[in-house]
């Protein structure tokens, strides 16, 4: 009993030097891949498919407001204001859950730039956890820029596409920084499902939720991340 509890202290020190390291490093320097861009590429190797693997990080003054704005108000309305968690969302995902058997996320932007930036897409409660750890360390140690920043480079947002650069120059042929709020809203609407949904070529169900998107930006009006 008492190695598996010095153990278990050691493995608790390891990673909290690990996850706070990693909070500190990324809060200058731009992380060059995530977990989830090798377990696809992986994923592509073992079932004898091509390597399809599109991500260049550009920073958050090269990217269009627009698109800063449409993601907002798809996913996180709250984000400027907020830490990071909404626990109204998430005590509703789990009555869901309950009634169900999937797990439902409830996620804020800020849990899915950690998500996506320190762990893997697992539908589970510890991994549940362990984001929202790492979403409260990012909220302290990072500013809402920078989170806004991170979310917009290396989420999917493709199959094999990562980041507002690759995905802006695949669907629309142009530089993310000249998005219109249409193309912008397009974009954001396919992030639920971001590999079986293509913004260049929308579908009715696409189209709706570009149009409920973009009535709720001319709600907020500009997105300010630098107060």
């Amino acid at each position: 009993m008492r190695i598996a509890l010095s153990i278990l202290k050691w493995l608790t020190i390891v990673f909290l030097i690990f996850s706070i390291s990693g909070i500190l490093v990324y809060k200058v320097i731009n992380p060059p891949f995530t977990l989830l861009m090798f377990k696809r590429v992986t994923e592509q190797i073992m079932n004898g498919e091509d390597v399809k693997l599109k991500h260049n990080w550009v920073s958050i003054d090269k990217i269009s407001p627009n698109l800063v704005q449409a993601v907002i108000s798809s996913e996180d309305g709250n984000f400027s204001e907020q830490y990071g968690v909404d626990f109204d969302a998430i005590q509703k995902a789990m009555k869901q859950n309950r009634k169900g058997r999937r797990i439902k996320g409830g996620s804020t932007i800020s849990q899915q730039t950690a998500k996506n930036v320190f762990l893997i897409d697992s539908r589970t409660y510890l991994r549940k956890g362990v984001e929202l750890y790492y979403t409260l360390l990012m909220e302290t140690c990072w500013s809402k820029q920078r989170i806004m920043e991170m979310y917009l480079n290396m989420i999917e947002m493709g199959d094999g596409i990562y980041g507002a650069q690759a995905a802006s120059t695949l669907y629309f042929k142009k530089n993310p920084k000249i998005l219109n709020k249409g193309e912008a809203a397009l974009i954001a609407a396919s992030l639920p499902n971001p590999r079986k949904r293509n913004p260049a070529h929308p579908s009715r169900y696409l189209s709706g939720r570009q149009l409920l998107i973009l009535r709720a930006m001319n709600k907020i009006g500009n997105v300010d991340l630098k107060k």
